[in-house]
Protein backbone atom coordinates (compact mmCIF):
# COMPACT_ATOMS: atom_id res chain seq x y z
CA UNK A 1 0.00 0.00 0.00
CA UNK A 2 1.69 3.13 -1.25
CA UNK A 3 1.26 6.32 0.92
CA UNK A 4 2.20 9.85 0.15
CA UNK A 5 3.02 12.62 2.29
CA UNK A 6 1.58 16.07 1.91
CA UNK A 7 4.59 18.42 2.95
CA UNK A 8 3.71 21.15 5.12
CA UNK A 9 3.94 24.83 3.66
CA UNK A 10 6.34 27.06 5.48
CA UNK A 11 5.83 30.88 5.90
CA UNK A 12 8.90 32.60 4.90
CA UNK A 13 9.49 36.65 6.27
CA UNK A 14 9.28 39.15 3.95
CA UNK A 15 12.72 39.41 2.87
CA UNK A 16 12.23 43.04 2.14
CA UNK A 17 12.42 45.22 5.31
CA UNK A 18 11.13 48.24 3.02
CA UNK A 19 7.57 46.91 2.58
CA UNK A 20 7.04 46.77 6.33
CA UNK A 21 9.02 49.98 7.10
CA UNK A 22 6.57 52.26 4.43
CA UNK A 23 3.19 51.31 6.24
CA UNK A 24 4.14 52.10 9.27
CA UNK A 25 5.66 55.13 8.91
CA UNK A 26 2.90 56.24 6.73
CA UNK A 27 0.17 55.29 9.82
CA UNK A 28 2.72 57.11 12.48
CA UNK A 29 2.42 60.25 9.94
CA UNK A 30 -1.18 60.21 9.66
CA UNK A 31 -2.13 59.34 13.21
CA UNK A 32 0.33 62.30 13.99
CA UNK A 33 -1.58 64.61 11.99
CA UNK A 34 -4.60 63.58 13.19
CA UNK A 35 -4.33 63.39 16.88
CA UNK A 36 -1.64 65.83 17.86
CA UNK A 37 -2.84 68.79 15.25
CA UNK A 38 -6.00 67.92 13.43
CA UNK A 39 -7.98 67.12 16.66
CA UNK A 40 -6.06 70.25 18.65
CA UNK A 41 -6.91 72.50 16.31
CA UNK A 42 -10.74 71.14 16.08
CA UNK A 43 -11.57 71.23 19.65
CA UNK A 44 -9.59 74.76 19.63
CA UNK A 45 -11.73 76.10 17.60
CA UNK A 46 -15.11 75.06 18.75
CA UNK A 47 -14.19 76.29 22.41
CA UNK A 48 -13.37 79.77 21.15
CA UNK A 49 -17.09 79.40 19.18
CA UNK A 50 -19.36 78.26 22.41
CA UNK A 51 -16.90 79.45 24.79
CA UNK A 52 -15.00 82.28 24.04
CA UNK A 53 -14.13 83.95 27.38
CA UNK A 54 -13.01 80.46 29.16
CA UNK A 55 -10.96 79.38 26.04
CA UNK A 56 -9.16 82.92 25.89
CA UNK A 57 -8.27 82.12 30.03
CA UNK A 58 -11.15 83.47 31.65
CA UNK A 59 -9.32 87.14 31.97
CA UNK A 60 -11.00 90.13 33.50
CA UNK A 61 -10.14 93.28 32.32
CA UNK A 62 -10.06 96.91 33.34
CA UNK A 63 -12.50 100.05 32.01
CA UNK A 64 -9.21 100.32 29.81
CA UNK A 65 -9.44 96.80 28.13
CA UNK A 66 -6.40 95.44 29.84
CA UNK A 67 -6.41 92.31 31.16
CA UNK A 68 -5.54 92.12 34.90
CA UNK A 69 -6.22 88.44 35.96
CA UNK A 70 -7.88 85.51 35.44
CA UNK A 71 -10.99 84.78 37.01
CA UNK A 72 -10.09 81.37 37.75
CA UNK A 73 -6.62 82.24 39.52
CA UNK A 74 -6.85 84.40 42.62
CA UNK A 75 -5.01 87.33 43.46
CA UNK A 76 -3.28 88.89 46.80
CA UNK A 77 -5.25 91.90 48.09
CA UNK A 78 -4.43 93.60 51.68
CA UNK A 79 -5.47 96.73 50.71
CA UNK A 80 -8.47 97.52 53.42
CA UNK A 81 -10.39 98.95 50.69
CA UNK A 82 -10.69 95.73 48.96
CA UNK A 83 -12.13 92.51 49.57
CA UNK A 84 -9.67 90.23 50.38
CA UNK A 85 -9.79 86.13 49.51
CA UNK A 86 -8.76 83.26 50.96
CA UNK A 87 -4.68 82.89 52.01
CA UNK A 88 -2.48 80.97 49.86
CA UNK A 89 0.16 78.33 50.34
CA UNK A 90 1.97 79.18 47.37
CA UNK A 91 5.77 79.81 48.99
CA UNK A 92 6.47 83.56 49.37
CA UNK A 93 4.45 84.73 46.48
CA UNK A 94 0.87 84.08 46.85
CA UNK A 95 -1.38 82.35 44.39
CA UNK A 96 1.83 81.35 42.11
CA UNK A 97 0.23 79.26 39.75
CA UNK A 98 3.71 77.32 39.12
CA UNK A 99 3.94 76.15 42.69
CA UNK A 100 -0.17 75.25 43.23
CA UNK A 101 -0.37 73.34 46.23
CA UNK A 102 -1.89 72.96 49.54
CA UNK A 103 0.63 73.42 52.86
CA UNK A 104 0.04 69.87 54.32
CA UNK A 105 -0.09 70.88 57.51
CA UNK A 106 -2.58 68.40 59.69
CA UNK A 107 -4.96 69.98 62.46
CA UNK A 108 -2.45 69.74 64.83
CA UNK A 109 0.28 71.01 63.36
CA UNK A 110 1.86 73.41 65.50
CA UNK A 111 2.49 75.54 62.35
CA UNK A 112 -1.21 75.32 61.12
CA UNK A 113 -2.52 77.09 64.17
CA UNK A 114 0.11 79.49 64.38
CA UNK A 115 -0.59 80.71 60.70
CA UNK A 116 -4.26 80.61 61.50
CA UNK A 117 -4.07 83.05 64.44
CA UNK A 118 -1.77 85.23 62.50
CA UNK A 119 -4.78 85.39 59.81
CA UNK A 120 -7.75 86.02 62.79
CA UNK A 121 -5.51 88.91 64.10
CA UNK A 122 -4.64 90.75 60.78
CA UNK A 123 -8.57 90.47 59.77
CA UNK A 124 -9.42 92.20 63.33
CA UNK A 125 -6.81 94.37 63.43
CA UNK A 126 -7.82 95.33 60.11
CA UNK A 127 -11.50 95.52 61.60
CA UNK A 128 -11.48 96.28 64.99
CA UNK A 129 -15.38 96.87 65.65
CA UNK A 130 -16.21 93.58 64.47
CA UNK A 131 -16.87 91.05 66.66
CA UNK A 132 -18.33 88.31 64.37
CA UNK A 133 -16.93 85.36 64.08
CA UNK A 134 -14.17 84.91 61.62
CA UNK A 135 -15.77 82.34 58.50
CA UNK A 136 -12.91 79.75 58.05
CA UNK A 137 -11.89 80.13 54.47
CA UNK A 138 -10.31 83.84 55.50
CA UNK A 139 -8.04 82.02 57.78
CA UNK A 140 -7.03 78.69 55.76
CA UNK A 141 -5.67 77.93 52.43
CA UNK A 142 -7.42 75.72 49.84
CA UNK A 143 -5.56 72.38 48.14
CA UNK A 144 -4.67 74.22 45.35
CA UNK A 145 -3.56 77.65 47.06
CA UNK A 146 -5.06 79.18 43.72
CA UNK A 147 -8.76 79.52 44.68
CA UNK A 148 -10.53 82.78 43.74
CA UNK A 149 -13.70 82.38 45.50
CA UNK A 150 -14.65 82.89 49.37
CA UNK A 151 -18.20 82.11 50.81
CA UNK A 152 -21.00 85.22 50.71
CA UNK A 153 -20.20 84.90 54.42
CA UNK A 154 -17.02 85.81 54.02
CA UNK A 155 -17.77 88.35 52.11
CA UNK A 156 -20.48 89.57 54.19
CA UNK A 157 -17.91 89.62 57.35
CA UNK A 158 -15.53 92.15 55.41
CA UNK A 159 -18.70 94.70 54.36
CA UNK A 160 -18.27 96.63 56.87
CA UNK A 161 -14.53 97.44 56.67
CA UNK A 162 -14.52 98.36 52.78
CA UNK A 163 -17.85 100.48 53.42
CA UNK A 164 -16.08 102.29 56.06
CA UNK A 165 -12.81 102.64 54.41
CA UNK A 166 -14.20 103.90 50.96
CA UNK A 167 -16.54 106.08 53.41
CA UNK A 168 -19.77 104.22 52.04
CA UNK A 169 -23.08 102.88 53.54
CA UNK A 170 -23.07 98.97 54.28
CA UNK A 171 -25.78 98.48 52.30
CA UNK A 172 -24.62 99.95 49.10
CA UNK A 173 -21.53 97.36 49.56
CA UNK A 174 -23.72 94.32 50.64
CA UNK A 175 -25.83 95.17 46.89
CA UNK A 176 -22.14 94.31 45.41
CA UNK A 177 -21.99 91.58 47.02
CA UNK A 178 -25.10 90.08 45.99
CA UNK A 179 -24.98 91.22 42.39
CA UNK A 180 -21.33 89.06 42.04
CA UNK A 181 -22.60 85.91 44.38
CA UNK A 182 -22.52 82.91 41.96
CA UNK A 183 -25.55 80.39 43.15
CA UNK A 184 -24.38 76.64 42.62
CA UNK A 185 -24.94 75.19 39.17
CA UNK A 186 -28.51 74.23 38.24
CA UNK A 187 -29.29 75.16 41.64
CA UNK A 188 -27.54 71.70 43.70
CA UNK A 189 -23.92 71.96 42.22
CA UNK A 190 -21.36 73.05 44.12
CA UNK A 191 -21.77 76.13 46.86
CA UNK A 192 -22.50 79.86 46.46
CA UNK A 193 -19.78 81.81 45.86
CA UNK A 194 -17.95 85.17 45.53
CA UNK A 195 -15.24 85.75 43.10
CA UNK A 196 -12.91 88.00 44.68
CA UNK A 197 -11.52 89.55 41.92
CA UNK A 198 -14.61 90.32 39.90
CA UNK A 199 -15.64 91.95 42.87
CA UNK A 200 -13.03 94.11 43.62
CA UNK A 201 -12.70 94.98 40.20
CA UNK A 202 -16.75 96.20 40.00
CA UNK A 203 -16.05 98.18 43.13
CA UNK A 204 -13.45 100.17 41.42
CA UNK A 205 -14.94 100.71 38.27
CA UNK A 206 -17.80 102.14 40.25
CA UNK A 207 -16.31 104.09 43.03
CA UNK A 208 -12.67 104.45 42.26
CA UNK A 209 -9.36 102.30 41.76
CA UNK A 210 -7.77 101.68 44.86
CA UNK A 211 -4.29 100.26 45.12
CA UNK A 212 -4.55 96.58 46.29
Amino acid sequence: MNTTTTPTPTLQAPTDKGSLLRPALVLFLLLSLLTGLAYPLLTAAIAKAVFPAQAEGSLLRNQQGQPIGARLIGQNFTDPGHFWGRPSATGTMPYNAALSGGSNQGPLNPALVDAVKARVAALRAADPGNTAPVPQDLVTASASGLDPHISPEAARYQAGRVARVRQLPVDQVMQFIERHTERPQLGVLGDARVNVLALNLALDSALGTRTP
